[in-house]
């Protein structure tokens, strides 16, 4: 590392550790108390405080969490939400893309691997679509920071993102929520808990989120022609527990979701100029898109999805075991017209030039996920705790792309993985603990394209013949591996150090074969990562200061190059990626009434390959065309660009957000409440090459709920709104035809009802 970067990131490390403490949040329903809550996570396996893993970890839970989703929003909500968390999707409320320390996967196809992992009560859910599953009956959210390889295995080089659920109780307890607010949205929510026998509980859990269609569609002249869904999921938990020393708990969960895929807008931006022009009305499109020659689609998306998993546990005095075995499966599809306007056949177009018509529908047939773990740990009260496990994955899919060019091709994926890995925590003394563990994981993947039978039909493929292309099989042994300490100064402050190692498994991208192209395949990355941070709790528990700085680098760094002249979605590796930054978490209790939280991060990324180029914008050297944006990087030929310097895509430099509630007390059994939440999203750049048009900055959101809560009634009503003050942000951008953009949501307003059942 240069003495430049040292310096850079010793000034990091050094504002993170002086930066004065904003706040963070109460989580509890109940009335505030003068301490702060005691967190726990379960990051490494088994259940520890927050304040002693030696991991940078934020969790979301309670009012937070709650306020965030209570406009009907998907799991995209989370984005900026946690410093150094990010998402994104060019898929609606499927397939959503996470970033971590600005690493992540741009990827829009269902195939696409990601760099972070999201765990669903104990399981992974790697395939893009199941990790869209909705969020409701949530206990806790925990964002871990950073790679992950060792207990959760590749594809955790940034971290992930763990959701665990409320479980059954024998006491018989629930709730009831139901919101209705803009555009017609109603989402209601509920659960019922409790004991069917002395050794048998259950929880069944539902959600149902609504909105009408309130984006007209112009070139119809229809009115209400897009923009809404209808969402139902359930979740029945089973817990038997027939010993002290054994439990079984049975998860059956689906989904099922009818709605609008992405909204594209076209040429909504000036050549030159970042800001949204005259061309965007968030209310109204242009969509002239006709794949199949029955009418307008209006970019339709359905999907439905169902799983199941059983989790066992048996403590055998000094050694608990514990198998966890899940089946995950999925079907659906999503249209979009991607140019955002319309091509008449007379030349016409609008809004603005758009040279020809995009339309296109991808189909998810078949997913079926199944993972294994097994896992022993030590019970005791030892200085030396540890854990070994095994783990197995096999996935298999297919993927079905239809335009209006070449037709409709499917490719077929597969994918196995087994793994066995081992942690060690040993406490030196009463202030030292150090931890170790390693996992060995062996990743293969294969991929057909062409003729198959499935279930007795062939299926025929139109953008290629079979011959076109041989089947392609990858796979690739590593170890992963990492060391971490963590230091009690006092009672109250701890310091940690970590070093981790990790892998992104190879990927292959066959998307390109929908448009005469071959698949293209990503050797495997490494990422070697650095961190070192404090945790506090300060002024009598009143306060919550936790910080960490990092640095990384990625070897051999899998990029996706999406869209340019030819409109292909090749995978490239970069020589390396580097980055660096700190994140800061913040709660604070400023009074019995008044609360506060916050978190900043700052993440500097850089691509670092000086040979590495990529075709821009509608850049085609075939037709001389150089692009119809403006960009910034080297272009050594006059159309590839130089990428080599440049940010990860996607990646914001900065994050900030940041609560803030305040109650009045209303008589011995309620109070008044006023909530609020923003979230700041500093400046990213949208692709792998830098163009004025495609970088955004200074995004935020807003939130608010004001209520009333009664403690002996349980019940909550409350008033709420979602990006208040209706900011039109830009996540997303599409390159190849037109200056096409990709909004935020619209502010939203509501009402909301919960009752409690203790």
């Amino acid at each position: 590392m240069s003495s430049y970067k040292i310096a850079t990131l010793a000034l990091a490390i050094s504002a993170a550790f002086s930066t004065s403490a904003l706040a963070q949040e109460a989580t509890t329903t109940e009335k505030k108390e003068s301490a702060l809550e005691k967190i726990t996570v379960t990051a490494q396996k088994r259940t520890q405080s927050i304040q002693e893993v030696p991991i940078s970890v934020a969790t979301l839970s309670g009012e937070k969490f709650e306020s965030i989703f209570s406009g009907g929003e998907d799991i995209l909500a989370l984005a900026v939400r946690v410093p150094g968390l990010y998402a994104e999707s060019s898929n609606g409320r499927v397939a959503p893309r996470f970033y971590i320390r600005g690493l992540g996967n741009t990827d829009f196809d269902l195939a696409a691997s990601q760099p972070v992992s999201i765990i669903m009560d104990e399981v992974v859910m790697e395939n893009v679509v199941l990790k869209s599953f909705p969020l409701f009956d949530v206990q806790q959210v925990e964002v871990l920071r950073g790679p992950q390889g060792t207990l959760f295995g590749r594809n955790t080089t940034a971290g992930i993102i763990k959701f665990d659920t409320v479980k059954p109780t024998q006491d018989l307890e629930g709730y009831a929520k139901a919101g209705f607010g803009s555009f017609g949205t109603m989402n209601f929510e509920g659960a019922i808990s409790g004991g069917l026998t002395d050794d048998l509980s259950a929880r069944l859990s539902v959600l149902s989120q609504d909105r009408d269609d309130y984006i007209d569609n112009a070139f119809t002249g229809e009115d209400d022609a897009i923009g809404g869904y209808d969402e139902k999921a359930y979740r029945l938990q089973l817990l038997w527990e027939p010993s002290a020393d054994f439990s079984a708990l049975l998860n059956v969960h689906g989904r099922d979701l009818e709605g609008t895929a992405s909204i594209f807008r076209a040429n909504v931006f000036d050549k030159g100029s970042n800001d949204l022009n005259a061309n965007y009305d968030r209310e109204t499109v242009f969509y002239d898109g006709d794949l199949e020659g029955d009418g307008i689609d209006n970019n339709p998306q359905a999907y439905e999805g169902f799983g199941t998993s059983l989790k066992l546990e048996y403590d055998m005095d000094e050694v608990t075991f514990t198998s966890i075995s899940a089946l995950e499966t999925a079907d659906g599809s999503s249209l979009g017209d991607v140019d955002g306007g319309f091509n008449n056949a007379d030349g016409t177009s609008g809004p603005g030039f758009i040279p020809f018509s995009a339309v296109t529908k991808d189909e998810l047939n078949d997913l079926e996920q199944y993972t294994q773990e097994f896992r022993i740990s030590s019970n005791t009260t030892d200085a030396m705790n540890w854990q070994l496990g095994a783990f197995y994955y096999d996935a298999s899919f297919n993927v079905t792309s239809i335009d209006g060019f070449f037709g409709a091709t499917t490719v077929f994926h597969e994918n196995q993985t087994w793994a066995l890995f081992g942690q060690s925590s040993y406490q030196v003394n009463e202030k030292l603990n150090v931890t170790a563990g390693v996992r060995y994981t062996h990743d293969s993947k294969s991929l057909v394209v062409g003729e198959q039978n499935v279930n007795g039909f062939a299926v025929v493929i139109g953008a290629a013949s079979v011959q076109d292309y041989d089947d392609i099989n990858v796979s690739d042994g590593q170890a992963s591996y990492e060391l971490s300490a963590n230091y009690r100064i006092t009672d109250d402050m701890s310091v940690f150090a970590r070093y981790a190692n990790g892998f992104r498994a190879q990927t292959i991208q066959a998307r390109d074969v929908a448009f005469e192209n071959p698949p293209s395949v990503a050797d495997s990355e490494t990422i070697n990562s650095f961190e070192i941070g404090f945790k506090s709790d300060l002024l009598d528990d009143s306060l919550r200061l936790n910080a960490a700085a990092f640095y990384y680098t990625v070897d051999d760094m899998q990029f996706s190059a999406i869209g340019g002249g030819n409109n292909l979605t090749a995978l490239v590796n970069a020589d390396k990626g580097e980055a660096y930054g700190f994140e800061l978490d913040a709660q604070w209790l400023a009074t019995d009434e008044l609360s506060f939280t916050a978190g900043y991060s700052y993440n500097h990324t850089e691509i670092q390959d000086d040979s590495l180029t990529i075709s821009p914008c509608g850049t085609n050297a075939g037709s001389g065309f150089t692009g119809n944006c403006t960009v910034t990087d080297p272009r050594p030929d006059g159309f590839v660009a130089s990428i080599d310097g440049n940010p990860f895509p996607q990646a914001p430099e900065s994050i900030f957000n940041f609560t803030a509630r305040y109650t009045i007390p209303m008589g011995d059994d309620g109070e008044f409440f006023v909530f609020t939440d923003w979230a700041f999203q500093g400046e990213t750049n949208i692709f792998l090459y830098e163009a004025v048009e495609f970088t955004t900055d200074n995004n935020f959101e807003g939130g608010l709920r004001v209520g009333y809560e009664n403690f002996a009634h349980n019940y909550t009503v409350a008033l709420f709104g979602r990006n208040i003050t209706d900011e039109d942000n830009v996540k997303g951008a599409i390159d190849f035809n037109n200056l096409t953009g990709i909004v935020n949501q619209p502010r939203i307003w509501g009402v909301e009802f919960k009752y409690t059942y203790y």
